[in-house]
């Protein structure tokens, strides 16, 4: 990943023409360039990677395999959005990702917020006898205390920043705001497809109402990405958390469609309600802030 920065020096020379075209480009040929860059540079670290690991192409990724592959790809990005930023195109505050300490506290307001939305509806679910705790697993979660909390607060750092920073705002310099979110939340949810189709297509739906409601998120921190991160990773922390310590399991007593088909809350009528749940706090908390984004 060091030679990113490397080869942006080495082509300092046509910096200028490059800063022009790209400046004077449509929306959707800087947001290609971007995507296709971002492969291209991922590629050659993925196939030493696959080799390492004796990944065939024609067998299903392991979780174990995955992460590997994901790491690279994910620490990519910012690199990428900072060499555009290096040839003078916008910067990450310009995305949203401010440098102040007042993310943290949007941070954790949008983590709570995450946790406890879906901790509402898991318990809606207790009540109703669709799923039961399992005590006995707790000590699974102290197992993985530590990497759980820092792989969420990576990638939702890395996709917010791709998708409701970068992503939403060019969108947003030619279409209006209602559809730079309807375009840039379903970009985000058909490149899930990417790892697993047969569990993610259910979940698509979801997928999509979880990226507007994080453009939202934006909206409330008054155009900051703080607690869209904080948001983002919250849910991918607590499910992660009850997935891999397996502290639910489901009674088979709703259809899978309102739990969520293949374990998946999004795709049930579970996680709907939960993302749901968080936009309408979000909606009440930009009303009452006024933002004017």
């Amino acid at each position: 990943m060091f030679f990113v920065p490397i080869l942006i020096t080495f082509l300092k020379p046509s910096a200028d023409t490059l800063l022009v075209f790209l400046k004077d480009a449509p929306v959707l040929v800087v947001v290609m360039a971007f995507f296709i860059v971002w492969v291209l540079c991922w590629l050659p670290i993925a196939v030493v990677i696959a080799i390492a690991l004796k990944w065939q192409p024609h067998k299903t990724l392991q979780p174990e395999q995955k992460l590997p592959l994901l790491i690279p790809l994910y620490l990519l990005a910012p690199l990428i959005l900072w060499g555009m930023s290096r040839l003078g195109l916008r910067s990450f505050a310009d995305y949203g990702f401010i440098g102040e300490i007042s993310i943290l506290s949007s941070l954790l307001l949008g983590f709570s917020l995450g946790v406890i939305s879906l901790a509402v509806v898991f318990a809606l679910q207790f009540l109703l006898g669709w799923c039961q705790w399992q005590e006995q697993n707790h000590k699974l979660v102290l197992a993985n205390l530590l990497p759980i909390p820092l792989i969420a607060l990576l990638v939702g750092a890395i996709e917010e920043l791709i998708f409701r920073g970068f992503l939403f705002t060019e969108l947003n310099r030619e279409y209006p705001i209602w559809l730079a979110a309807v375009i840039s939340s379903l970009i985000f949810a058909l490149l899930h497809l990417v790892w697993e189709q047969r569990e993610t297509i259910p979940q698509l739906p979801g997928l999509w109402l979880m990226g507007m409601v994080l453009v939202l998120a934006r909206f409330a921190d008054r155009g900051n990405l703080g607690i869209a991160w904080g948001l983002h990773a919250g849910w991918i922390w607590a499910i992660a958390t009850l997935d891999t310590a397996e502290l639910i399991t489901y009674t088979g007593k709703a259809s899978e469609w309102f739990t969520g088909k293949n374990k998946k809350p999004l795709a049930g009528v579970a996680g709907i309600v939960c993302v749901l749940l968080a936009g309408a706090i979000l909606w009440l908390f930009s009303g009452w802030r006024n933002v004017n984004y």
